[in-house]
């Protein structure tokens, strides 16, 4: 070999390191030649039915998490064009999650009264936590972990979840109080002990919400079921509290949501803080990895994607460590919205940039 001729090997060698590195640091260039006028249509399109999706999802999450309503729109906000931008999934959509959701309120309720101003800056310096862990998880190179779940763990889980909900969810549907907190017997032995003070004018909303939305799931599977039933039951709300006047009804609402930016937020970072939250966050990042990860996988399945696990332990420990400094609480990959964004023709992962922008 020549010495121009090694000269140039050596060049070109030194290229591809550094375009390694660089695609290394900003991953989003491998997928970015695939950006056209064609899939820019398309993403657009499939974002916008994401944003319509996460809108009621994002409040009710948020609800169950103990957190005021509008937290949840900020999970969907910034922690989502990060996770997208950073991880290795064209498809997956992170944000607020049922799961994540139900572990928040399980182990942060124990620590701080939920919706307090100390609750929301406990859970997101523990949402800060999360990011690091998972962060440090990427670069060791850890993704391979994911594997050894069982579908046994994961199916005590979903039913474990299911549950979970219903048991939150029993003061808002029957219009009782229950104390925060409260083990699931609790809950039901207060239910069958307290039945004269279910709301009937509570109930009614919440199984006209249900009803709707298992009958356009089932009939009328084109149409977001979940946004139909949050029409239905707000619908339902507003007719009885003008009729009967809030006082008696006992139908509360939310009232307006802050039409803003997600607000900066500063984590507590004291050592104090920070060591007791520790293993609430440890067991929350296992939880939401596993959950990123086999999601991305699942839908890749379909899409002929090659998932880099790794990447998305870094692109989700970054989307929950910037998420932290901007009001989001911890955030993963989300089942439903990524399968929607799949079905609706999402080309890139611009489509969960797009979400997050109409959101």
């Amino acid at each position: 070999m020549t010495d121009a001729a090694f000269g140039e090997a050596a060049s070109m060698k030194t290229v591809e390191s550094r375009r390694r590195r660089l695609i290394a640091l900003l991953p989003f260039l491998r997928w970015w030649p695939r950006v056209s006028p064609a899939t820019m249509k398309t993403d657009l399109l499939a974002g916008l039915i994401g944003a319509m999706i996460v809108l009621p999802q994002g409040v009710a999450f948020a609800t169950l998490a103990g957190m005021p309503p509008e937290y949840g729109l900020y999970a969907a906000m910034v922690p989502a064009v990060v996770a997208a931008l950073w991880g290795s999934s064209w498809h997956l959509v992170s944000g607020p999650t049922n799961a994540i959701s139900l572990v928040v309120f399980a182990t942060m309720s124990q620590l701080a009264e939920p919706g307090s101003a100390n609750y929301v800056g406990l859970v997101l310096t523990m949402t800060f936590m999360v990011g690091v862990m998972q962060l440090a998880m990427g670069v060791a190179r850890l993704g391979t972990l994911v594997n050894f779940i069982s579908h046994t763990v994961v199916v005590g889980f979903t039913a474990g979840a299911a549950l979970l909900i219903i048991a939150s969810q029993v003061r808002n549907f029957f219009g009782f109080h229950v104390p925060q907190g409260a083990s699931f017997f609790r809950v039901f032995g207060t239910l069958l002990t307290h039945g004269s003070d279910i709301n009937p004018f509570v109930v009614c909303v919440g199984l006209l919400t249900l009803l709707s939305g298992i009958v356009v799931r089932k009939w009328l599977p084109r149409i977001p079921y979940m946004i139909v039933a949050m029409l239905a039951g707000s619908a339902a709300a507003l007719i009885l509290n003008r009729t009967f006047g809030a006082e008696r009804t006992g139908i509360e609402t939310i009232g307006a949501l802050p039409g803003a930016l997600p607000p900066l937020s500063m984590p507590h970072f004291s050592f104090d803080t920070m060591r007791e939250l520790a293993s609430i966050a440890l067991a929350i990042t296992g939880l939401a990895l596993a959950e990123a990860v086999s999601i991305a996988r699942s839908i890749a399945l379909k899409s002929g994607q090659r998932i880099d696990g790794n990447q998305e332990f870094i692109g989700q420990g970054l989307s929950n460590i910037v998420g932290a400094f901007f009001s989001g609480y911890p955030s993963s990959g989300s089942f439903n919205r990524s399968g929607l964004n799949f079905e609706a023709g999402a080309k890139t992962p611009l489509a969960a940039v797009f979400s997050a922008g109409f959101l």
